[in-house]
Formats: structure tokens, sequence, C-alpha cells
């Protein structure tokens, strides 16, 4: 018989963000006779995530955007020094990079492997941890429309990926989700935009509050700012994203 093997999605996504920048080889696979020292470290990484404060600074930068060390410390609820302390183990550990600029410096997340470890956390803790409460935000703007690092998240974020597919404007080559040349034609009609820079790959990113797929990585990003260049949706406060009543039209009109 051959040796069981796991793949845990959520163990690989978190195994993914430390692994390339702290030269530790990553496995595709758990073999069941396989020791643990021979196995993917991802302690480290799920440490570093797992402390409260740590925890609230990283999904405050799920927004993409560059934060002070003021800005996260308030959002995390700790003091200055504290603040310090932890962006520079987070740092240290590669899950975020900092900018200076005059005479401040801007943190961000290092990768987009990073927020899809975060959102794949709050997903696993979500359907781990007892609750009485809806899964992720309780804020209905954010659960209903929300940036994820550059693409489009949420009830509608969901609804988007699931009329691209159901559509068949876009198709999974192995490497990922692409638009066809025929698929990004209908979906620039669609949408009433020049989707001819939508060449780029995607990939399903597990969305913290609807517990299914939505649109990431490049092509996710692309189609994203191509929708807010056009006006079917806009950045709100922090990560809620405004999605005006011609983009909801254009979803019923296709029943999605």
């Amino acid at each position: 018989m051959p040796p069981q093997t796991f793949a845990d999605p959520y163990c690989l996504l978190i195994n993914l963000v430390l692994a390339p920048r702290r030269g530790i080889v990553s496995k595709e696979r758990f073999v069941h006779d396989r020791t643990m020292s021979e196995c993917p470290d991802f302690a480290e990484a799920a440490t570093l995530m797992g402390d409260p404060a740590r925890a609230r600074m990283l999904t405050a930068l799920l927004d993409g955007k560059a934060w002070t060390a003021t800005e996260l410390a308030l959002e995390a609820g700790v003091a200055s020094s504290t603040a310090s302390a932890h962006l520079a183990r987070m740092m240290t550990g590669g899950l975020i990079t900092n900018v200076r600029q005059g005479r401040h410096r801007y943190f961000r997340l290092s990768g987009s492997d990073v927020a899809a470890a975060i959102e794949a956390l709050m997903a696993l803790s979500a359907r781990t941890t007892p609750s009485k409460r809806l899964p992720g935000p309780q804020d209905a703007a954010l659960r209903h429309a929300r940036s994820c690092y550059g693409h489009l998240a949420g009830t509608t974020g969901v609804a988007l990926f699931t009329m691209l597919t159901k559509m068949g404007w876009i198709g999974n080559d192995g490497q990922g989700w692409r638009f066809d040349e025929a698929g990004r034609h209908a979906f620039g009609a669609w949408a009433g935009i020049d989707s001819g820079t939508l060449t780029k790959t995607g990939h399903n990113c597990l969305d913290w509050s609807e517990r299914r797929e939505h649109l990431g990585g490049k092509l996710g990003r692309d189609i994203f700012t191509l929708l807010i260049d056009q006006g079917l949706c806009s950045q709100g406060d922090g990560r809620a994203v405004r999605i005006p009543d011609a983009f909801a039209e254009r979803m019923a009109a296709l029943a999605v």
C-alpha cells in the first residue's frame, strides 16, 4: 500500500508564506512515514500571525495600503513601543515590508501569499471556533463588498467570480484562471471597459465571510482596478467597497 498523503490547504497556505523567505524547503505533500523534522515548518509563520495584536495589524493591512506604525498601534490597541516590537518581528519573519518616505516609515504586507494565508486562517477560525455570530466581518458593508489585497471580496466578489466561470468567460488551464480572447471581449462588452489588458492569471481565494472562492491573483487585481476606473465600484472607508446600482443591475441581468 502506498504511503498516505495529506494536503491540508490551510497548512500549505501558511507554509508558503515563510518558506521562500527563510530558506525552508517546502514539501508538496506530507507522507505518513516521514519524520516531523522533514515536514514543512509552518509553526513560525502561524505563531507570528497568531498573536492577537499582530493579527489585528495584519487584518488592517489586507486593504493593500501602506500604514504607519502609529496607525497600526491604534488599530491593534497597543502602545507605540509594543507595536514597534510586533512590526520588527513580522519584518524579520517576512510577513511585512516597509518603505521610508520623509520622516515616516510605512508598512504593508510583503505579498499576496501572505494575504491569502490570513484570509484562509480567518475562514478556518470561523469554522473551528464555536460562535453564534456570523462568520467574517460583522459590518454589513464589509460582508457585501470589500477589498482583499487589491481584489474584490465579499458577497459581490464571490458573485462576480461565479458569473465569470458560469458564463465561460474564464477557464482554468491548470496554472490558474485566464480569459481566452472571446471571453475577454465578452466581459469587456458587459462591463463597458477596454478588457485588452486582462491577460494575466488569477487564482481561487477562499472568502472569509462567504466560505466560497472569489478571484484573486493578478487577474483579480486587474479586474478590480478596471471596475473602479469604470465607476462600477469605488473604495470606501477602510476595506469597504461601494457598489452602485449599475453594477448590481448588470449582475442581475445575467441572473447571477
